[in-house]
C-alpha cells in the first residue's frame, strides 16, 4: 500500500510544516504545477484551524494582517513588495487610515494561506472613529449658552 504524502494534521509541528510547503509551493516559478497539493493542503490547514483555533478569529483583518507579519517575521516594505503597493499604502491600512482592496485581499488570502473572508471583514477606519466621536460630542455652541 503506498503511503500518502499529506495527512490529516494532528499537531503544531506538523501543521507549521503543511504552511512552509504550501508557502514554497505558491511562491514557485509555476505554482499551477502543484495545485492539487495546494488545494489539499489549503483543506487540511483550513480544517486544522478551525478544530484548534490557531488564528484569532475576533481580530479584525488589520490586527490579523500584523499577526501575520509578526508570524512571518516581515515588515511592512515586504508586504507592499508582495502586494506589489507603496510602503505608505501598506501603512496607511496598518494605521487604519484605508481599507483593504478586493486585489489586496486576494493576494494576502493566497500568499499566507488563508480564507480570503478573514481579511474580508468590517472594519472601522480611522475617520470612522473621529467621525463618530463627533456625533457624539455635545456641540459648542451649547455649553456656552
Amino acid at each position: 500500500m503506498e503511503t500518502l504524502k499529506y495527512k490529516v494534521i494532528r499537531n503544531l509541528v506538523q501543521y507549521n510544516n503543511y504552511c512552509n510547503e504550501l508557502i514554497q509551493m505558491l511562491e514557485s516559478e509555476n505554482p499551477d504545477q502543484y495545485e492539487e497539493e495546494i488545494d489539499l493542503l489549503t483543506v487540511l490547514i483550513e480544517h486544522y484551524d478551525a478544530e484548534h483555533g490557531t488564528l484569532n478569529s475576533d481580530a479584525d483583518p488589520v490586527e490579523l494582517l500584523k499577526l501575520v507579519m509578526k508570524d512571518h517575521k516581515m515588515k511592512a516594505k515586504d508586504i507592499a513588495e508582495l502586494l506589489n503597493v507603496s510602503k505608505g499604502y501598506v501603512s496607511e491600512i496598518l494605521n487604519y487610515k484605508k481599507g483593504m482592496s478586493k486585489d489586496v485581499i486576494r493576494k494576502l488570502a493566497t500568499r499566507f494561506a488563508m480564507r480570503q473572508e478573514a481579511f474580508n471583514r468590517p472594519y472601522r477606519l480611522e475617520g470612522e472613529r473621529m467621525m463618530e466621536e463627533e456625533e457624539d460630542a455635545v456641540p459648542q455652541e451649547t455649553l456656552h449658552s
